[in-house]
């Protein structure tokens, strides 16, 4: 019993990163109505961030987090408007030439990291956060427990500023119909550089605590971009909410696989799990996007 107590509250702690990866990614889509494939490459440059605080600057990459985000999310506003500008374009089929486009940021993003640091695998070092705390024989690695608090507060931040902001309001709208958010005077260009700036910023600040926790290379940013796909597409492309659900389910799903089965089973049974999801309800797991 003690085994799975620990096991289930291991796979929710990794499920609050995938959510702190996965819910500016949903909000991206909501608003740019496109898959980026490049959130993995936003991950590992987050990390490689942190790393480069504590290496050249000397300074906590805790304490860098607001750097990160500020720095990743100037980076987003100037890649979102060529992302608008291919995904509202009049070539043929731009919702594909706009995932073309994705992929090639995350391969141009990739080739860039292996040609500067190589294949060598990295940690981002804290002296900020470290232990673990115990309870009742339970055992939460702090910069676990940070990371899933991380993906709380900013769960309930999104949620704050979809719907108690004006933006907020905005975002909702251009996402249920952009034509008609633009027929009603809204930006949405303006609205999805602010959106593509904020999930950018957010993502790699989840990569300097995941690095943190895990060793990384710069390979490993398909493997995140997979995670993230997992969790907004069992969310319901677009929700919020069901990004908060999804992610802690997929956290304890490995976890459960992989204690109780085996490692080697788990993309199988995660992969799986979504299929049987997407069958039963194609919407989501809260059957509902964005916008509803």
């Amino acid at each position: 019993m003690q085994l799975l107590i620990q096991t289930v509250i291991d796979g929710l702690l990794v499920g609050g990163l995938y959510v702190a990866i996965s819910i500016g990614f949903s909000l991206a889509f909501g608003i740019l109505d496109v898959v980026d494939f490049a959130v993995g490459e936003w991950v590992v440059l987050g990390g490689f961030a942190g790393v480069a605080a504590q290496t050249w600057l000397g300074i906590d990459p805790i304490i860098f987090l607001p750097a990160v985000f500020v720095i990743f999310a100037l980076i987003g506003s100037l890649v979102a408007p060529l992302i608008y500008r291919v995904r509202t374009s009049r070539y043929a089929r731009p919702a594909l030439m706009a995932l073309a486009f994705t992929f090639g940021i995350a391969m141009l993003a990739r080739g860039t990291m292996l040609t500067t640091v190589g294949f060598d695998p990295r940690t981002v070092q804290t002296s900020l956060v470290s232990g673990t705390l115990t309870i009742g024989g339970v055992h939460m690695p702090w910069l676990r427990l940070a990371g899933f608090l991380f993906a709380i507060v900013t769960t309930a931040l999104f949620m704050g500023f979809l719907f108690f902001t004006r933006t907020g309001l905005a975002v909702r709208a251009a996402a249920q119909n952009k034509r008609n958010a633009s027929l009603m005077g809204i930006d949405v260009k303006r609205l999805s550089t602010i959106v593509y700036a904020i999930y950018a910023g957010l993502t790699a600040m989840a990569g300097v605590l995941i690095g943190a926790i895990y060793t990384f290379t710069a390979q490993v940013g398909p493997q995140y971009s997979l995670l993230a796909f997992f969790v907004v597409v069992m969310a319901g492309l677009g929700s919020i909410g069901g990004v908060l659900v999804a992610g802690l389910f997929l956290g304890m799903l490995q976890a459960l696989v992989t204690v109780y089965i085996g490692a080697d089973y788990t993309l199988a049974i995660v992969f799986g799990v979504l299929f049987i999801v997407l069958l039963v309800s194609p919407q989501g797991v809260l059957r509902r996007g964005l916008a509803a």
